[in-house]
């Protein structure tokens, strides 16, 4: 069992080399083909927007990309692409009323 398989609140994950294929994946993203191409364009596109924030010797991190109820995450280790789909927990806010007050 790999440990990208027990991250809470996860429900995919793709492991892909350096070129993009995918190497494992379960969830949501098994064998996602789809998604995989996009991230691995998004990693080359990186390198091209500015080498000022990306520099080639220093590479990122860490992506996170946000919808409204979920966010991918990736990264890089060891010469593979990491990508975990997580559920976001939906934030509630609560609504205050003023109420007036009328002394009799």
């Amino acid at each position: 069992m790999l440990a990208l398989e027990r991250i809470p609140d996860q429900i995919g994950y793709l492991v892909l080399t350096e070129d993009g294929a995918v190497l494992t994946s379960g969830g949501d993203l098994e064998n996602d083909e789809r998604v995989a191409n996009i991230i691995t364009s998004l990693i080359t596109l990186t390198s091209k927007v500015d080498p000022k924030a990306f520099p080639l010797h220093d590479p990122f991190e860490k992506i996170s990309i946000k919808y409204k109820d979920h966010c991918y995450i990736v990264c890089l280790s060891n010469k593979k692409i990491y990508v975990v789909k997580r559920k976001l927990l939906s934030q509630t806010t609560a609504i205050v009323e003023q109420q007036s007050i009328i002394d009799v």
